[in-house]
């Protein structure tokens, strides 16, 4: 299948007669195109070379998402290639969807069940990569008044070249919302963050409680890399979340088909990418806890998890998160991302740093377009002091 047209800007000057490629281009893929083998190949190389790792938009997890919601949603990709390299990539929607109101834009694309909206961007290339992707937003704006960045963490280096790209073009923008994450950082042992992070009186309740469960059965920890027993292992993490609140309200991963998909596919994936790890507590065999972390040097998102309500009163959840502070002592880690909503009672009681993760819009098209926009950004940023958005 051949790919869209692309976009091209091209720098510096061209022999008469002689055609020269595009040193950098835009294409806009649709979601089938972005299978092919060598799509995928050159797409794992940019995951590898990124300036900042987003597993969401890895092919092990964005290929199975457009498969459940991206076709119906008409999500495109816009793939920046630069000196003939794949060196951008970001899934991209037109809505005329906007919190409560109705205003088309073009905006990145998200799903409940992905929680970070960066670009996956070749290191050292971010600045040009903002640099095109914008112009080609000025090309190509059609009914959309504005672009509609979500969920990028704002601390991080394509963040940084976003604002240096604004600021250099003199673009109109704000921030449409912003949250706090729980963050785990330090370079330190999982028992001196533990030490640090909790009172000597609540570590001792914890390990009352390992000790009043470890007196209805046998208790073990386990943790899993790779795909031994994933089929089994995901069956039962799904059981387990459905047997809970989320089940009863319908909010389960197994409640749906699509999202039972996205969870089953993602996880194959991630394990074959090397991606994944899988932790369990095990009470006579019988998991009561499990989670799942993304690995994604040099951070993790801590993607899923649960546990059993039947013995909540022994706190497995938390017993499991001790066992997940591991990730520190881990010689690729500096970072793992919760993607816990903000405020959540539990993990924020033993992950002590925040990420702020934040949605940006910004002005596209000529003139009139962005005069309208700034009419949008002053009644905006008006309301938004007197109630705070989260990102979208």
């Amino acid at each position: 299948m051949d790919m869209a047209p692309a976009e091209s800007f091209r720098t510096g000057s061209t022999p008469a007669g002689v055609a020269m490629p595009a040193l950098s281009e835009m294409r806009l893929l649709s979601p089938a195109e972005i299978v092919r083998p060598d799509f995928v190949a050159s797409w794992q190389q940019l995951v590898n070379q990124a300036a900042e790792p987003n597993p969401f938009f890895e092919p092990w997890f964005l290929i199975p998402a457009l498969d459940q919601w991206g076709t119906a949603q008409r999500v495109v990709i816009k793939a920046w290639f630069h000196e003939g390299r794949l060196a951008g990539l970001v899934p991209i929607l037109r809505s005329a969807k906007y919190y409560s109101h109705v205003v088309t834009h073009a905006t990145g694309w998200e799903h409940p069940n992905a929680f970070c909206g960066v670009p996956l961007v070749m290191a050292g290339r971010e600045d040009a990569f903002w640099r095109t992707l914008l112009a080609h937003f000025d090309r190509s704006a059609r009914r959309a008044l504005f672009l509609h960045l979500p969920l990028l963490p704002a601390e991080g280096p394509v963040q940084a070249a976003l604002g240096r790209v604004l600021h250099e073009q003199r673009r109109a923008h704000y921030t449409a919302g912003e949250a706090s994450r729980a963050l785990l950082t330090g370079e330190t042992s999982a028992a001196a963050y533990l030490e640090g992070a909790m009172s000597a009186k609540k570590r001792k309740e914890l390990r009352r409680q390992h000790n009043r469960l470890a007196e209805e059965g046998p208790v073990i920890f386990e943790r899993l890399e790779g795909d031994e027993g994933l089929a089994a292992w995901t069956a039962e993490f799904l059981a387990l979340e459905a047997a809970g609140w989320k089940g009863e309200a319908g909010s389960a991963l197994a409640s749906a088909p699509d999202t039972r998909a996205l969870f089953e596919q993602s996880l194959t994936g991630a394990a074959a990418a090397g991606r994944l790890e899988r932790l369990a507590l095990r009470l006579d065999g019988r998991a009561i806890a499990m989670l799942v972390n993304f690995i994604t040097p040099p951070g993790a998102y801590s993607f899923k998890t649960a546990f059993d309500e039947d013995y909540a009163r022994f706190s497995p959840g938390m017993l499991l998160q001790l066992e997940n502070l591991a990730l520190l002592e881990r010689p690729d880690m500096r970072w793992a991302d919760s993607c816990a909503a903000e405020g959540h009672p539990m993990i924020e009681r033993l992950w002590r740093d925040k990420r702020r993760v934040a949605s940006c819009n910004i002005a596209i098209g000529g003139p009139l377009r962005r005069a309208c926009f700034r009419l949008l950004m002053a009644w905006e940023t008006r309301n938004r002091n007197s109630s705070p958005r989260s990102p979208s």
